[in-house]
């Protein structure tokens, strides 16, 4: 039993000169409850509804002022006041708007004249869990129109909400598949960046690199590419997969498949320059396999993969605003759920590019050619 207590005080010991390893076995299992513990089932707010009257009589004037009345207390949604319904669903195509309601021509009219007045609220249903709420509040905030005002008049007829949906049905398993495509990159760049950079430096194959002229820029481009064109092939393979599996129209269109092409490439770059960046000091080979988990967490709950942002806290709102992870996302969802050009995607790519360059900076500038 001597020997074997050696062991283990050897293993103990070993452990204990690693504090990053303990603290992100301790720090993993708490990241993951607050996080997934509000990444989850939050009340939906400030999402951006366009409204377009085109009538601008009492009663619209009526409905626009109840919009926003409702807009400034119950915070459910916030609006934006267009004069041209076509830039209005141009917006809404691109992902600037969560919904336009319009209020036609004849409203005013029809509502004097008991007509069965209708207003129409389009919705960007890629994401069911904007499109549940914000039709629920419009339709309440609709019906409340028909209730005694503090006057002690009524509208002569209550108006009825028509809800249009933009995109044809999109189901919950094509609404995943932008988050699975980017973990999938993100899984590569992991084991094919990370850990075999790791792993390299234990077997000491990183000595090889060390005794000759190239460059540490020249190093970690290379690297960085490697990783890249290892990420980029493991995102083109699950895309083309579960784009069929999950049903997405025409999903293989030449021009849609060239801009997916593109978000994947940057994408991995932008991953695997931030993993290079996190791992370029680190020398224990069990620290990338437990920082995997954390990142994990950190990186693809809050990306708006399988909850909108806007049911998030501040807190994490502010994590989503820097997470690669959310542009990526973004980006995919345009061009899969919505078929979108680069117009809707160009704060995306701009984003995961200056992302890349800064990370992939900062890693050369911290990589050290000694051992």
């Amino acid at each position: 039993m001597s020997r074997a207590w050696a062991i283990v005080e050897r293993e103990l010991r070993r452990f204990t000169k690693s504090p990053t390893l303990i603290v992100l076995s301790l720090i993993g299992p708490l990241l993951q409850l607050v996080v997934l513990g509000y990444a989850f089932g939050g009340n939906v707010k400030h999402l951006r509804v366009g409204v377009v009257d085109l009538d601008h009589h009492v009663p619209a004037i009526r409905m626009r002022e109840l919009f926003s009345a409702v807009s400034a207390n119950a915070k459910t949604y916030d609006t934006v006041e267009y004069a041209d319904l076509g830039d209005a669903l141009t917006d809404l195509r691109n992902g600037r708007l969560n919904g336009v309601l319009t209020i036609p021509p004849d409203y005013s009219r029809r509502t004097l004249a008991s007509d069965n007045p209708r207003v129409a609220l389009v919705e960007d249903n890629t994401d069911n869990f904007v499109t549940g709420t914000l039709a629920a509040s419009m339709g309440s905030l609709v019906t409340t129109l028909d209730a005694p005002a503090a006057t002690g008049e009524r509208l002569t007829s209550q108006p009825t909400l028509d809800v249009v949906e933009m995109y044809p049905y999109v189901p919950y398993i094509q609404y995943l598949l932008p988050g699975t495509i980017t973990m999938s990159i993100f899984v590569m760049v992991m084991i094919g960046g990370g850990i075999i950079f790791i792993d390299d430096k234990a077997r000491g194959l990183h000595e090889g690199y060390l005794v000759t002229p190239i460059s540490k820029l020249e190093l970690v481009v290379g690297f960085n590419l490697s990783g890249t064109i290892k990420a980029v092939l493991a995102g083109l393979i699950l895309m083309t997969v579960g784009a069929v599996i999950a049903g997405v129209p025409d999903p293989f269109a030449p021009m849609r498949m060239l801009r997916v092409f593109v978000v994947i490439v940057l994408t991995a770059f932008a991953l695997i320059s931030l993993m290079f960046l996190l791992m370029v000091r680190v020398t224990d080979p069990l620290v990338p396999r437990a920082t995997f988990g954390v990142l994990n967490t950190l990186l693809y709950f809050p990306s708006g993969a399988v909850y909108p942002i806007q049911g998030f806290p501040a807190w994490m709102q502010g994590i989503s605003n820097v997470d690669p992870f959310t542009y990526a996302v973004h980006a995919f969802k345009c061009l899969l759920l919505k078929n979108t050009g680069l117009g809707a995607i160009t704060t995306d790519l701009l984003f995961l590019s200056i992302f890349s360059v800064v990370t992939m900076t900062l890693a050369v500038s911290l990589f050290r050619r000694t051992l």
